[in-house]
């Protein structure tokens, strides 16, 4: 069986639209996420990447909506996807020189964002056909 590195991750919402970000060494639209820290839940973990990477302040429902798999550097991950509605976006953020930010509607989400299982989420998620 193959090792899968556990991730947590976020579809920020914002009214009917969300926010995507970049990767940090590509122009690939995706959604803030990264590494399941210890000692909090991955709820929380996501709702922190959210912050340092996308300068989002909100609140994250406890339910995953589902996960993807990707793979990087010959590695495997598995993201767990949470909903996290936004209250705040920061004019300024940690990771802010790092990537781009856009807020955009499902349809335009469904367009950009790079990887298919996470189009799926998505797709599901707003109750659009999966393109």
């Amino acid at each position: 069986m193959k090792r899968f590195f556990k991730q947590s991750g976020v579809i920020p919402l914002l009214d009917d639209r969300l926010v995507l970000i970049t990767a940090r060494k590509s122009d690939r639209w995706i959604i803030p996420k990264g590494y399941v820290e210890r000692g909090i839940s991955p709820a929380e973990s996501a709702a922190k990447e959210a912050y340092e990477e996308a300068g989002l302040i909100g609140k994250v429902h406890g339910d995953h909506i589902g996960e993807y798999r990707y793979r990087k550097f010959g590695k495997g991950f598995s993201v767990k996807v949470y909903p996290m509605y936004i209250e705040t976006m920061l004019e300024e953020w940690d990771e802010m020189y790092l990537r781009q930010r856009r807020v955009v509607t499902p349809g335009e989400a469904l367009n950009m964002l790079y990887h298919d299982e996470l189009k799926a989420l998505v797709s599901i998620f707003f109750g659009l056909g999966c393109s």
